[in-house]
């Protein structure tokens, strides 16, 4: 894959892991995987009495991207509900291209996928899982 996709702040994303494991006794589990890359990505959560997320953990069996947005994903939703969940994932697709606007940080480090339609997925893959496992 071209080293203008995998960018030092993608790499730094995965690297950091954030996130990365399993939680004991969580609220919502849920697995996603993409067919067309072999991603897989297993996402557990705790939600509190008010709906927001209280802990968050992955588990990724994928490309770096991937990798790099569960990461970046588990940083910035933990303190949200379904909302703001879904107001992350709007801020990773004006990343990728998907939709108009800016992206705000982690998300902006997804920039390059614009260019590589067939990778969009992996960045938003994590997002879907996430999706399912709320309540």
């Amino acid at each position: 894959m071209s080293d203008q996709l995998y960018q030092e702040r993608i790499v730094a994303l995965a690297k950091a892991r954030t996130g990365a494991g399993k939680l004991t006794a969580p609220t919502g589990s849920a697995r996603r995987d993409n067919p067309l890359c072999g991603d897989r990505v297993t996402i557990d959560v705790k939600v509190d009495g008010q709906g927001r997320i209280a802990e968050i953990a992955h588990q990724v069996r994928g490309c770096l991207l991937c990798q790099a947005s569960a990461s970046a994903l588990a940083a910035a939703a933990v303190g949200r509900d379904a909302a703001g969940v879904a107001m992350l994932r709007q801020d990773a697709e004006r990343a990728v291209g998907r939709q108009e606007g800016e992206a705000a940080e982690p998300f902006a480090a997804f920039a390059p996928v614009r260019a590589h339609k067939s990778r969009q997925e992996c960045v938003l893959l994590p997002f879907e899982a996430l999706k399912d496992a709320l309540p």
